[in-house]
């Protein structure tokens, strides 16, 4: 019989739900490289640009998140069960080749791992270097840092904020979302370049370029599974909404889209704790590849910063780019 495509098995990825896996297969290639096959659905339901032609940036985000726990727990020999602290990640896309075609995106990822420990028995603590192509022509590459953590350890380290009843996780992310009501009315999606009101996770405060993190904590993308802290993807999207509605803060018909991202996750951040997001911006003459080029217009870069009880908990730089080509 034929080898027939499917997906990877959700729980090697964290996830849920079927629909939200998107690696389909993995061949080892070498001691530490990989080649795995993916795929993107053509009208994904959060990972979509408003105006519906381009695949998300921040949808190969979630995608080398993916790879970095298959290849854990499938080549690596992390049992299930064991936690994961993802330090930072770096990520640089190029639009052109995001757009959406008539079928699903086939993608190849090539990834490498260096072990940060070499010599323990598991690569408990690695940085995950990532290769995303489609056709040939590469779409993101990116790098991650991860480390695993035994439950026991986890327990040990969260105390006392874990909590087994997933039901309190909704109730303590509501309750800490509720505890400031802002003066102003929410700006429309198309502020924070997104289009649905229930994927807005910012709520703005009296302060310029400052707001509240209040994500839907029963969001079905965001939120997918129980967490005992606000997911990592929350923080990313917070960054890309604090971005675009700081870059743009009139709505536009030609949406920018992520082009490089870094970003750092400093501490876990407490659902019952409110988390405020503050951005600022600085602008580089760029080329479209990210490098240095004083023949280009400047472009913007967004600083963006998450803070709890005036402890930084995430920080991130973001640069935009509006795309030419559809």
């Amino acid at each position: 019989m034929p080898r027939l495509t499917t997906t990877v098995p959700r729980e090697y990825v964290h996830r849920s739900t079927l629909a939200e896996v998107f690696l389909t297969g993995c061949e080892q290639t070498g001691d530490t490289h990989y080649t795995l096959t993916a795929q993107w659905p053509r009208a994904h339901t959060f990972f979509t640009t408003p105006d519906g032609t381009h695949h998300h940036p921040l949808q190969a985000a979630e995608t080398i998140r993916q790879t970095g726990l298959y290849l854990a727990h499938a080549e690596l020999g992390i049992p299930l069960g064991h936690h994961f602290l993802m330090r930072n990640l770096h990520l640089t896309t190029h639009p052109q080749h995001l757009t959406i075609g008539p079928t699903p995106t086939d993608l190849t990822l090539t990834a490498t791992y260096t072990p940060h420990r070499p010599h323990t028995k598991r690569p408990t603590d690695f940085t995950m270097h990532i290769t995303i192509t489609r056709n040939g022509h590469p779409t993101a590459t990116g790098t991650g840092r991860f480390t695993c953590l035994t439950p026991t350890t986890y327990q040990r380290l969260r105390h006392p904020h874990t909590n087994p009843n997933p039901t309190n996780t909704g109730t303590s992310t509501s309750t800490s979302t509720s505890t400031h009501q802002p003066p102003n009315p929410q700006p429309t999606p198309t502020h924070y370049g997104r289009t649905l009101p229930h994927d807005i996770v910012l709520t703005p405060t009296p302060h310029p370029h400052t707001w509240q993190l209040t994500p839907n904590p029963h969001h079905p993308i965001l939120f997918d599974h129980t967490t005992d802290h606000i997911p990592g993807m929350v923080l990313l999207e917070a960054a890309h909404q604090a971005a675009t509605a700081h870059t743009h803060p009139t709505p536009t018909t030609h949406p920018t889209h992520p082009t490089t991202l870094h970003a750092t996750f400093h501490q876990y951040t407490e659902h019952h704790t409110p988390t405020y997001i503050t951005t600022h911006t600085t602008h580089t003459n760029s080329n479209n590849n990210g490098h240095h080029d004083t023949s280009q217009t400047p472009t913007p870069t967004t600083h963006i910063t998450a803070h709890q009880n005036n402890t930084t908990v995430f920080t991130a730089q973001l640069t935009t780019h509006t795309p030419t080509t559809t």
